[in-house]
């Protein structure tokens, strides 16, 4: 039965009860819903009581990188003058490591990180015709993505009875949709996309996460993306510009933008498809970014790629502590893969843009 339920001094509307394990919340002032879990011991302590104080005064919870091992477990022994990989880079120049396959112990890595407890945040955005590619995104995502970790996703959808009901979720996994208007132009999404993170950290997931990432939904796991991915501030290098020198990187060249980057500057052209990294600095990159949009729609200017321009611009002056090789964000569009990459792990389907985007 339909009602209002009174929490703290938010009016919740309850819409319906999907199954015998979620129900769906309408948050009347943050236009916001709220798939749960529920437990035998399900109660409302775990909804937010509204919007923090501006995002000066939040707190975040604490990461830990120290790894602290159990001494029963059995590694296999690095070697200093055998590296794993020598067909590839695996550290930057400002001494960040880069993730492929070989260079981590994935027991040694999630022994390390299993005993801090932590709430993986997870954004993803299912707006108009995109929501077709939440299944499989959300089915494959309970297989290989942060397997063992508590992970929270983020649905933002203008099409909230569209997103499947009826997904078996893992012990220790949630998901909530945040419900957002309908643009008319793909790009409007993407320009938005910073302003609606930064907004939902502030309003809630400061308080429940420790990290954040944030995928795109036309995407597919194939293997394993866990807590070898967690890091301070994480970027993914995209998939058709690694071998590439850095004048040919599409950055958004114009210095009439905010997201110029000079031809003689940047490291690596980062795909904005997957990124992540702490609360706090996540917050500040998606802060950073959306208020350069902002100054950039004031004078008329639209970046070339909209917010991943502006990610890059922004990795360029704040280095990533962690990379994701490019096994974490393949296209299929790509086809084979190349000798280098021994394992794709998350990927880009292959559809037509022309026909699911809501404008060329």
């Amino acid at each position: 039965m339909k009602r209002w339920e009174l929490i703290g001094n938010i009016y919740l509307y309850k819409v319906t009860v999907i199954d015998s394990r979620c129900r769906f919340f309408y948050r009347e002032n943050w236009d916001h819903l709220i798939l749960r879990s529920i437990s035998k011991n399900d109660t409302n302590e775990g909804v937010s009581e509204g919007p923090s104080e501006y995002v000066e005064g939040l707190t975040w919870h604490q990461v830990h990188h120290q790894a602290v091992l159990n001494h029963r477990l059995q590694s296999k022994q690095a070697k200093l003058m055998e590296p794993v990989r020598t067909d590839v880079l695996t550290v930057t120049p400002w001494l960040a490591p880069i993730v492929w396959e070989g260079t981590f112990d994935p027991l040694v890595i999630d022994e390390a990180f299993r005993s801090h407890n932590l709430t993986i945040a997870t954004t993803v955005f299912a707006v108009g015709k995109y929501t077709r590619f939440l299944r499989d995104f959300l089915e494959s995502a309970e297989k290989h993505f942060m397997v063992g970790l508590d992970v929270h996703y983020y649905v933002f959808t203008d099409l909230p009875g569209d997103v499947p009901s009826n997904i078996t979720l893992g012990v220790g996994r949630l998901l909530s949709i945040v419900k957002v208007m309908k643009f008319d132009r793909w790009q409007e999404i993407s320009l938005r996309r910073m302003e609606l993170i930064q907004t939902a950290i502030e309003d809630h997931i400061h308080r429940e996460a420790h990290y954040i990432f944030c995928l795109d939904v036309d995407m597919r796991f194939h293997g394993r993306v866990g807590s070898e991915a967690l890091g301070r501030l994480v970027a993914a290098i995209h998939p058709w510009f690694y071998m590439y020198p850095r004048s040919k990187y599409p950055y958004e060249r114009r210095t009439v933008s905010t997201a110029s980057v000079p031809q003689d500057q940047g490291d690596f052209y980062y795909q904005a498809n997957i990124f992540g990294g702490a609360l706090e600095d996540v917050h500040r990159l998606t802060k950073t970014c959306r208020e350069h949009l902002e100054v950039d729609k004031s004078v008329g200017v639209e970046a070339v790629w909209q917010e991943e321009s502006h990610l890059n611009w922004y990795l360029v002056k704040n280095k990533p502590t962690k990379l994701l090789s490019p096994e974490y964000v393949w296209d299929d569009a790509r086809g084979g893969k190349a000798k280098e990459i021994k394992l794709v792990r998350f990927s880009s389907v292959i559809k037509n843009k022309a026909e699911v985007r809501e404008n060329p």
